[in-house]
Formats: structure tokens, sequence, C-alpha cells
């Protein structure tokens, strides 16, 4: 069943974290923000939303990037119910995906939850201030394959949030699998 987050709420400041990313090193993930803005977006190795976007998300993040906008990936699922999301099988996803972006593990899940993720793909937009201006899809393709025309709206949300430092105030949510959680005992 699909999971659909909340939209944005304006304003909410970026929370900083320190987790293991692909590459074997310490990443933080505010450190990853450029001049003009931050994504942090919530995907995993095996939801079929995100194999069905992740060529896209690499491209806008790539895109992003020269707008002056940062880009981190987070996988927060629990890769003991679905050890297809572990942090080697993680290492393969970036790796065949060409990820430009630092791919972090949230084995413990304290950041989804900081973050209230709900669903992968789940994308935050910061603007230079850390301040949430954009909580939308990629664009409307969802799981199906994308028209070649199909609108960016997570790319085109986020260039304005890099020339005004405000979001637009409509958005679309968007949809994906939800987040694994582990059970707590």
């Amino acid at each position: 069943m699909a999971a659909i987050p909340p939209l944005c709420d304006f304003g909410w400041k970026a929370v900083d974290a320190s987790l293991i990313g692909t590459d074997g090193q310490r990443h933080s993930v505010l450190a990853q923000a450029g001049d003009k803005g931050l994504v942090v977006a919530f995907i995993c190795n095996h939801c079929p939303y995100v194999k069905a976007v992740i060529q896209r998300i690499v491209r806008d993040a790539r895109d992003l990037n020269e707008l002056g906008v940062g880009f981190v990936a987070i996988n927060a699922n629990d890769a003991v119910a679905y050890p297809a999301d572990s942090y080697e099988n993680m290492k393969v996803f970036a790796r065949d995906n060409d990820f430009s972006f630092p791919y972090l593990h949230d084995a413990d899940q304290s950041v989804a939850r900081t973050y209230a993720a709900v669903c992968t793909p789940d994308f935050f937009g910061f603007n230079g201030a850390g301040e949430l201006q954009y909580r939308g899809r990629l664009d409307a393709s969802r799981k199906e394959t994308a028209a070649p025309d199909i609108r960016r709206d997570l790319y085109e949300a986020m260039k304005e949030v890099a020339n005004t430092g405000q979001g637009p105030r409509e958005q679309m949510a968007s949809v994906g699998c939800s987040i694994k959680w582990r059970e707590i005992a």
C-alpha cells in the first residue's frame, strides 16, 4: 500500500545528524547543503517507486548542485526485515546508479523519525537558511515510466527556492512505499 506524507511545514528547521555513508565515511547531513539550499531525500534500495525514478533523482541532484542546492539521500528502512535495504546493498545501489551525492544509513531510524519521514521517496527541500520550503514529489510519474516532457516538480520547486528563498505554496505530496520501521519492544 502506498504511503503519502503530509505537505510542507514551511519554516521547519533542518536537523543535523552524522551518519555512515556508502563510501564508509561519516557525513553530516547539513554539511551537504549548498549556498542556496539542501534536499534531504529518504529513499531505499528495494522500493518500486524509488527504482522507477532513481535515474531522475540522480539527474535532478546533479542539476540542483549547479544551482547551489546540495543533495543527500538517507535509507532508514529496517534491513533485518528487508535485507535488500542492507548497508552492503546500499553500496551496490549507489554504485550502480552513479550517485553523485552521499547515501547515508540511518540504522537506528532516529533521523527518519526526527524528520517525520513517511515513505520512499520522501523529499525535504530547505532554503539557504535551513528552513523547509518543499515537501513534495519528484514528478507526477510515481512508479510508471515518465513521459520525456514530464514536469520536474522537485527541481522546479528547488530552483524557485534557490532564486527566492521561498518554495511554491502549491505542492503535490510524494507517494511511495512506507518507511519500514523496526518493531519497538
